[in-house]
């Protein structure tokens, strides 16, 4: 009979906290078929967005180191603008993460895409008035762009079930494909467009990435209704208020995250260590900006374009056989790009294919594994510290390879990138045995 009582006191319980919510939210704590058409539409808001995002991204990389040149006049500086942008995107990536931790998903995704918006317009201002402070800084805020179309992944995910989060993720990575495929080929178009109105050429992409941004952030903070994160963070807290059992256990949570940071952090420094690397090592063995093009249009379609088939591979082989296929195709690559003749092309973009294609499935995988470990009622914010690493990483790497091929060579570098790859799995063998353990 107290047992009785005690649950009867317990539902009463749930249902005063239940109520003290706003009516809509109650509907959706409390209706599955509402809460899977929610992440249905949440993830086709996310699929448009990104394609803005993709275009906004991709339009305005591909012309930044140029118009440094042009305005500077020198190739000295030639990589500050991708290394200001990766700033801006690391410092980005927190304030997006707290913002949408405490606010939600559209909030935080909308305000780092309009910022990239208004960033990419100071560019163009800077351009219009050959003022190279205003350049930097604006490439700088340019960034949040960046950070928002990467932590856009984790918003199809926050309704999802556990056998859902890596397709949701690669969805919204295709999506991405498509915008980024479209932002450079619009890059003639676009500085003819910027020419006629009295606007520099190199700074017509950044006209493109404006608008880009602002349509990916207005798309969020209108149609994102109601919003996917504040729905799961309730339902995660309604949980853990019913059973204690339910909070997630602090070890696991910590060891999740470090597993799936790690994972992301070794694969994004690896490929961009070569990536980076690569149009330089071709241009140096006579190859024109025809083929170095080619090369680097393989390596970014295998960056995105698999996303659909890993996703599924992901959620139905496993965090740890995928990781480990990761580890072992990034090696490949890496052995491959070194013993790649400098005369082929062909051999170079198999290389870099499979160096595209094992950040893929690393990402995902990663990915996947910081949901897997997180509640909502702190997830948003770990993402957004994750990314930080993330994007720190691939500074490094860009950094990193030219140093070392400086003192050595490519295929030095090459090698030593499949090496580090190794280093997952190590850490995929430390994950089981302490899960073992608990």
């Amino acid at each position: 009979m107290e047992k009785k009582n005690n649950m009867l006191a317990r539902n009463a319980e749930d249902t005063k906290k239940l109520k003290s919510q706003p009516v809509w939210l109650q509907v959706y704590m409390a209706t599955p078929e509402k809460q899977r058409k929610l992440y249905h539409r949440t993830l086709i808001i996310v699929v448009i967005s990104q394609i803005f995002g993709g275009a906004g991204l991709a339009a305005g990389i591909t012309t930044g180191a140029l118009l440094a040149h042009d305005m500077l006049g020198t190739e000295n500086y030639a990589g500050v603008p991708a290394a200001l942008f990766t700033l801006g995107s690391a410092g980005a990536a927190l304030l997006i993460g707290k913002l949408s931790q405490q606010f939600g998903r559209r909030f935080g995704l909308a305000t780092g895409f309009l910022a990239g918006g208004i960033g990419a317009i100071g560019v163009v201002a800077s351009a219009i008035m050959n003022n190279i402070f205003l350049l930097f800084a604006s490439l700088l805020i340019y960034g949040s762009g960046t950070a928002a179309n990467l932590q856009a992944r984790y918003a199809g995910t926050d309704l999802a079930n556990s056998t859902q989060r890596a397709t949701a993720i690669s969805i919204a990575m295709v999506a991405t494909t498509l915008g980024a495929v479209a932002g450079p080929n619009l890059v003639d178009f676009t500085g003819h467009i910027a020419e006629s109105i009295g606007v520099p050429a190199l700074a017509g992409p950044f006209i493109l990435a404006g608008a880009a941004f602002l349509l990916a952030g207005l798309i969020l903070l209108v149609f994102m209704r109601p919003d996917p994160f504040i729905v799961a963070k309730a339902i995660a807290a309604a949980v853990q208020e019913q059973d204690d059992t339910n909070l997630l256990n602090s070890v696991s949570d910590r060891r999740g995250i470090i597993i799936g940071a790690t994972i992301m952090v070794l694969t994004q420094m690896i490929m961009l260590a070569i990536m980076t690397i690569t149009p330089i090592h071709m241009n140096n063995h006579g190859h024109g900006l025809s083929e170095i093009g080619i090369v680097i249009g393989i390596h970014i379609g295998a960056m995105y374009l698999p996303s659909l088939v890993t996703g599924v591979l992901v959620d139905k082989a496993g965090r740890t056989t995928m990781t480990i296929v990761s580890g072992f195709i990034l090696l490949a690559a890496g052995v491959l790009a070194a013993a790649a003749p400098v005369h082929s092309v062909t051999v170079l973009a198999i290389a870099l294919a499979l160096l595209g294609f094992g950040w893929n499935i690393g990402l995902i995988t990663g990915t996947a594994l910081i949901v897997d470990a997180t509640n909502p009622t702190a997830r948003a914010k770990t993402q957004g510290s994750v990314d930080v690493f993330i994007a720190l990483a691939g500074a490094s790497g860009g950094a990193l390879s030219g140093m070392i091929v400086g003192v050595s060579s490519f295929a030095t570098l090459s090698v030593a990138g499949g090496i580090l790859s190794l280093l997952l799995l190590p850490l995929i063998i430390w994950s089981r045995r302490n899960h073992n353990k608990n």
